[in-house]
């Protein structure tokens, strides 16, 4: 359990920041300025808090009412940065093992179980210099796992790559969420990463904690942002066939069927899916003859008008689906509470497909 409860005054910026996180992929999501970084560097030991708690488990890192401070070298925290920052003069398996000389105790985590984990075999025997970026960030995230950390920090790890290497490197913080229950503190702006990774996603914006809860929750849209977010959904569907001809993945969210972009992932796996609001489409009944691949019946369970658009949040198999409709387009529906509607959305809509976990 990883309890947070500060305060801090940073110049003309203030943070203030109050939560827990059991377990898992915690996400601190927000705005470039937010606070992101600043609450990670308390975590790290690396920024002392003016005022309140940290806790993980049963330790007390930094109390400033009593002036209790661990030091960062005590806190056993495996820190991945927005760089790799590895040394271009080791080879990347001397890197990875420089992890070790900061591994207090006996560690349930070996060398072979990062490099089968990462992939990184091949890649052993060659220098920074010689490696992608995305190469490169296997290798730093490598070296977190091998100093048998308590908490892993990644600040922003994939904001230095391109749209390609994240993809390759996504999968792979997934399975270290899943297989090694070490807790991860992972700081973003990106809504793509924390719909797919976060089991729970703190929100900051301009140094307060708007929300704190389940991606599906927060991402459903919080009000009073600097920046506001675009509404969307992230629901769970389970994998039951791939097409390879046609290139795309078959699922099931209850007793209906849905088609999304082919995933790498086995029969049976648990997929988390984002689909933003304005791209679901509402129909009284069933539609034929439509390009759009996925319609599924739900009830509407509640409606709230914006202007002149209407935010619809629907019931489909006890999963939340919005759409972002205009207020004309209500009106013309009469849609009300209670409804039955079809919502309608594109297999290339489905974006940020993750293995939530495997069936």
């Amino acid at each position: 359990m990883i309890e947070v409860d500060i305060r801090h005054r940073q110049g003309d910026f203030a943070l203030s920041a109050q939560f827990s996180a059991e377990g898992g992929l915690t996400a601190l999501f927000g705005a470039s300025g937010s606070g992101k970084t600043t609450l990670v560097r308390m975590l790290a030991g690396l920024t002392r808090p003016d005022h309140g708690v940290i806790r993980v488990g049963d330790t007390v890192w930094s109390d400033a009412g009593r002036g209790l401070f661990t030091p960062p070298h005590r806190r056993r925290i495996g820190y991945v940065f927005q760089e790799s920052l590895l040394f271009p003069h080791l080879t990347a398996r001397q890197n990875l093992l420089y992890g070790r000389f900061f591994s207090r105790g006996k560690s349930r985590i070996s060398e072979s179980d990062v490099i089968e984990l990462l992939g990184v075999s091949r890649l052993l025997a060659q220098r920074p210099a010689t490696l992608s970026g995305g190469e490169k960030q296997r290798i730093a995230i490598g070296r977190a796992l091998l100093s048998n950390p308590r908490l892993i920090l990644m600040d922003e790890p994939l904001s230095a790559l391109d749209r390609a290497r994240k993809a390759e490197i996504l999968p792979y913080i997934e399975r270290i969420r899943d297989e090694f229950g070490i807790p991860i503190v992972y700081v973003s702006h990106s809504v793509e990463e924390v719909a797919r990774l976060a089991n729970r996603i703190v929100l900051l914006d301009e140094g307060q904690v708007m929300a704190v809860g389940a991606p599906g929750e927060v991402l459903a849209g919080v009000s009073g942002l600097t920046e506001p977010l675009a509404p969307q959904a992230v629901i769970e569907a389970r994998l039951v066939g791939h097409d390879p001809y046609y290139g795309v993945s078959i699922a099931e969210i209850g007793a209906h069927l849905i088609t999304i972009q082919q995933v790498a992932a086995p029969i049976g796996a648990m997929l988390r899916l984002r689909i933003p609001a304005t791209d679901v489409v509402l129909s009284q009944s069933r539609p034929v003859g439509l390009s759009a691949l996925n319609i599924l019946p739900c009830f509407v369970r509640k409606m709230s008008t914006e202007g002149r658009q209407v935010l619809v949040t629907l019931d489909c198999n006890s999963q939340t689906l919005l759409a972002r409709i205009t207020l004309l387009s209500a009106e013309r529906l009469e849609l009300a509470p209670g409804d039955v509607i079809h919502a309608i959305f594109k297999a290339v809509t489905v974006e940020g497909a993750g293995i939530y976990r495997e069936g």
